[in-house]
């Protein structure tokens, strides 16, 4: 099947499905720790035993026929954390997010989500895991026919048995969230394309999953509509404390919530640039390429590489913008 039919394929079982029911600790000259050393670094760097990985890839492949997208990738992403993956296209961003979901089977290796091996996990188990997982697509998939509260609490309707009024309640509070409370009975045809995406974010949210995986979140937003998407994540990892996955094309947006924070006052929640030791520590990076990874770090330290790729692939692109 060709990648794009596969992917389209794979989007739609996801749905489907849902219906139905540390980064790395090595350096940034090549070290390729095991997922499970790389863990056990990071806990001792902070000095504690925990998180321990929600997410982690062994050794994966994986190929569409000759073509080679991931080979013998190794990361692992703790409980709370958020990774932000980076790459050209068809670099295999959107396809890691395809393995996590176990929409797609690895040709080797082992995947690892919140402990449970997934890359031959029968169908049947993998929908448990998924309950855990909100997916943000590239097109939103929002529900044309529902409203903005039906599109939100549709997981919650179709795969529990919480009442219809709890729903709403829940429903209430993840628009409240976001700042679209307001709209909470549109359809969907009536929301701005920054709207769909920040509503798509809700659904995602909802059924209070312990992972979020965001697939391209601002592609085909201006500037300052992406910025209210950013501004969402941010709040969600800081707020919410959910492990996140974030892949885009955006290098601006990556850096955005990469550097900033969400705080919650007494008049209000605010994103802001961090600053001091926190700065630049929000998120870690992963850049693929040429199958593999070429990149594990910081922000900062990204900024700082002196590999070529890296600064061919950051170029007219670094902050400040």
């Amino acid at each position: 099947m060709p990648e794009d039919g596969a992917m389209r394929f794979a989007d739609h079982m996801y749905f489907r499905h849902d219906a139905r029911a540390i980064r790395g600790a090595g350096d940034t000259t090549g070290e390729r720790l095991s997922p499970t050393r790389r863990s056990t670094v990071m806990r001792q760097r902070s000095g504690n035993q925990e998180p321990e990985p929600a997410v982690v890839f062994d050794k994966v492949s994986f190929a569409f026929d000759a073509h080679v997208v991931l080979r013998d990738v190794s990361f692992a992403i703790p409980a709370g954390g958020m990774t932000i993956l980076l790459g050209a296209s068809g670099s295999g961003k959107s396809i890691v997010l395809k393995l996590i979901l176990g929409l797609f089977r690895p040709d080797s290796g082992q995947i690892l989500v919140n402990g449970r091996r997934v890359d031959n996990m029968r169908e049947r188990d993998l929908l448990s895991i998924r309950a855990d997982i909100g997916m943000l697509f590239q097109e939103t998939a929002l529900f044309d026919s529902l409203t903005v509260a039906e599109n939100v609490g549709y997981r919650l309707y179709e795969e529990t048995d919480t009442p219809e009024r709890d729903v709403r309640r829940r429903v209430q509070e993840v628009l409240g969230f976001i700042g679209l409370a307001e709209y909470i009975d549109t359809m969907p045809a009536e929301l701005s394309g920054g709207q769909r995406r920040r509503v798509a974010i809700a659904r995602a949210m909802a059924a209070k999953p312990g992972l979020l995986l965001f697939d391209d979140p601002t592609t085909g937003l201006d500037p300052i509509t992406a910025t209210t998407v950013d501004d969402e994540i941010v709040k969600l990892r800081d707020l919410e404390h959910v492990t996140s996955i974030v892949v885009t094309h955006q290098i601006r947006d990556a850096f955005y919530v990469a550097t900033h924070r969400a705080v919650r006052t007494s008049d209000g929640v605010h994103v802001g640039a961090a600053e001091g030791t926190t700065a630049w520590r929000a998120a870690e990076f992963i850049v693929l390429h040429d199958a593999g990874i070429l990149f594990e770090g910081s922000a900062s330290e990204l900024l700082a590489s002196r590999d070529a790729y890296l600064k061919e692939f950051l170029f007219m692109t670094l902050p400040p913008w």
